[in-house]
């Protein structure tokens, strides 16, 4: 093994650790938004104003040297100001290219359901291939690019409902809920002295992530496993309660983001019980129930539980 690699999970301990302390209460989401950096996902967080959404994505940017923007959103916005634009120069004669704040690493893209159809479209090309295209020509992005959303409850008003192919393209959804009575107590006396952003220090950066994530995809995961989550998945696709499974993209996504997760859990092998432990992350988002369903006030939740209890579960996994 290289030599740097035994100290990638140094690393993701440290960066893990500094991010709890910042983000009290939060360990599983904390787990979650690492997972998918180095599994070269997107993330897209729900929550109410206040909650601590954007504060979670800054505590992560700011553990790791990178390029950081941030887009807020709002029913003006246009793709033009996320992807950039081309200019005339009269003395040279031609068209320059303005970059937009998609060229970045972290691109923190607040209130995203705020945001037009159309607007939240111009996120497609980036978070699928990596690049824009502006007036014909392609741009690529830097590299690694990670989108982290945010988006408030969709009941609330002046939002819109993502598109479906949006929210596919986010390799997981999580919810942030309020923090318990004790939890909310220690925050609240964490903060009358100063922020608990300004203790955090740069511990890696985006070059030496990108390594990890290659080494990522190299962790072992058993084809008993893989049969595991495809009959999971086909089960979707063909539940009479169910009119949109999970799409190939999901099936794929959802391979790197165990991995992932394995990798932080500091073993060379996926299990079970990572399959389990991510499927309300990585799947839920990408299920749409039939009309029926819906009428009936089925739940994505208990629905996918009971798919899950009826796959048998493999026994076998390590290489």
């Amino acid at each position: 093994m290289n030599p740097m690699e035994t100290d990638y999970p140094n690393v993701l301990n440290n960066l893990e650790a500094t991010i709890n302390r910042c983000i009290l209460g939060k360990k599983n989401e904390v787990k979650l938004i690492i997972t998918a950096l180095l599994a070269d996902g997107h993330v897209l967080i729900e929550g109410v104003p206040g909650i601590g959404k954007t504060m979670l994505i800054k505590a992560l940017v700011k553990t790791i040297q990178s390029e950081f923007r941030r887009v807020q959103c709002n029913p003006d916005l246009l793709p033009t100001d996320i992807t950039g634009f081309s200019i005339y120069h009269p003395k040279n004669e031609q068209f320059i290219y303005n970059p937009g704040p998609v060229m970045t690493n972290f691109l923190l893209v607040d209130e995203i359901n705020r945001a037009s159809t159309k607007t939240q479209s111009a996120l497609l090309e980036a978070m699928e291939e990596k690049q824009v295209t502006v007036d014909g020509k392609i741009h690529p992005l830097p590299r690694p690019f990670f989108v982290m959303a945010t988006q408030n409850p969709i009941e609330f008003e002046g939002t819109y409902l993502l598109p479906e192919a949006q929210l596919d393209r986010f390799m997981m959804k999580f919810n942030l809920h309020y923090p318990a009575k004790q939890t909310e107590k220690e925050l609240i006396l964490s903060q009358t002295i100063k922020n608990p952003l300004e203790d955090i220090t740069e511990i890696t950066d985006m070059t030496y992530i990108q390594k990890i994530q290659e080494f990522v995809q190299t962790i072992y995961i058993a084809e008993s496993v893989v049969d595991y989550i495809l009959e999971i998945v086909e089960r979707t696709r063909n539940h009479p309660s169910i009119f949109l499974g999970v799409s190939p993209r999901g099936t794929l996504a959802f391979l790197r983001a165990v991995k992932a997760l394995a990798f932080l859990n500091k073993r060379h092998f996926v299990t079970p019980d990572d399959v389990k432990f991510l499927i309300p992350y990585v799947f839920h988002h990408r299920i749409i129930l039939s009309p029926d369903a819906q009428m009936s006030d089925v739940q994505v939740e208990s629905l996918m539980q009971s798919i899950v209890n009826g796959v048998n579960v493999p026994v076998r996994v390590e290489n």
